[in-house]
């Protein structure tokens, strides 16, 4: 399968195919993308649904989002390039399960803040990615760091 030659139109086709939607989806764009690693952008909005109850008065965006974040764009849209890499038919639905995760929060990211995720192959095997991933913040601070797994069906 021929892949579009430019990062935008790669990153338009990759994100196409991502299983997740609006309101669940933390990925505005993916700015960097080879067979060993791939960069990728989202930005908090100050009424995300989950800063109501997280906390009233303070709102932080919480760990499993920022997880879930990373596994988007780390685990989700990498596993999707290598799979369109390899000539498969993605025009069915696909479902990507997360497997495994082992993050580290080290600083708060709140409403409005842009992140960046670069996450970078451990292996994928028979279906199965695994990724080291690091979250920054928009002023370059490390604010979450872990390896995630998932597979796609």
């Amino acid at each position: 399968m021929e892949l579009p030659n430019s990062l935008p139109e790669l990153s338009e086709k990759i994100l196409s195919h991502l299983p997740q939607q609006e309101p669940f989806r933390f990925v505005d764009q993916l700015t960097h993308i080879d067979e060993d690693e791939i960069h990728g952008q989202y930005r908090f909005k100050n009424d995300e649904y989950f800063y109501r109850g997280h906390f009233p008065h303070h709102p932080v965006t919480p760990g499993v989002i920022l997880t879930e974040a990373m596994a988007q764009i780390g685990v989700c849209s990498l596993s999707i390039y290598l799979m369109l890499r390899k000539g498969n038919d993605l025009s069915q639905a696909l479902t990507t399960l997360f497997t495994e995760s082992n993050v580290e929060f080290l600083a708060a990211v709140e409403p409005g803040e842009l992140i960046t995720v670069k996450a970078k192959k451990v292996f994928w095997r028979r279906g199965k990615l695994k990724c080291q991933c690091d979250l920054f913040k928009e002023n370059g601070q490390l604010a979450a760091q872990g390896t995630l797994a998932g597979i796609g069906v």
